[in-house]
């Protein structure tokens, strides 16, 4: 049986979801709650992370909601996972073959560290996806735009991940991540990237380089089958 993909990217209308903010606990607590209500899925069952900048995915479990990592993967239906960015990138990947979510905070560490890769690696050895029916979402983030780094770090971006990938002291995070799901076999077809910049569009995003005390918004998917 086929379940449907829930997925949404929250705005700055639902505020900041994330937890290690200032924002007491129990604010978070009713505003993910609201979400919940307002998509009709179980928060007791929504499952996020402590995101540490790595490329560690979990595999989630029904016991655990939360996890010290940059990824998420499950097939667990009706159990929403939750990444929260205020301009890396939040990624979403799914199977509607083998009903397999993940999602993934890329900011520049794990996106260095090929954490998009290893959500399709676990994807397709943990539980038999094929590349052809892996499908992706890059959410709203920063753009090559706005992403300006140090020489040295646009210099050791280039030699390790190619000339096209950086513009002067710019670098284009969308696109490494873009040309390592395509080493991983996965269609270009199925790879879809806002071309929203969280930073300078002017559009419903927090924004980190923009006010570093800023909220976090988030992507949630699941599985859905009720």
């Amino acid at each position: 049986m086929k379940n449907k993909i829930f997925k949404i990217f929250t705005t700055i209308d639902e505020e900041n979801l994330a937890y290690h903010l200032m924002d007491d606990s129990i604010i978070i607590d009713k505003r993910r709650e609201s979400l919940a209500m307002k998509y009709n899925y179980n928060k007791s069952k929504l499952k996020y992370m402590e995101q540490i900048h790595s490329n560690i995915i979990e595999i989630v479990t029904e016991e655990i909601n939360l996890y010290k990592c940059d990824g998420l993967i499950t097939n667990l239906p009706n159990t929403p996972l939750l990444v929260v960015v205020a301009d890396c990138i939040p990624i979403l990947f799914w199977d509607t073959i083998k009903n397999v979510i993940g999602v993934v905070h890329a900011g520049r560490n794990g996106t260095y560290q090929a954490i998009s890769s290893n959500m399709v690696k676990l994807m397709i050895n943990k539980f038999h996806c094929h590349p052809s029916d892996i499908q992706v979402t890059m959410g709203p983030s920063i753009q090559h735009c706005c992403y300006e780094v140090s020489e040295e770090l646009a210099e050791i971006t280039k030699n390790n991940f190619g000339k096209d990938v950086v513009n002067g002291r710019f670098i284009n995070l969308q696109l490494i991540n873009e040309k390592q799901l395509l080493k991983c076999e996965i269609p270009q077809k199925n790879i879809t990237i806002s071309k929203v910049c969280t930073k300078c569009s002017n559009k419903n995003y927090f924004s980190y380089r923009k006010d570093p005390k800023c909220g976090r918004f988030s992507g949630i998917i699941m599985l859905r089958n009720d």
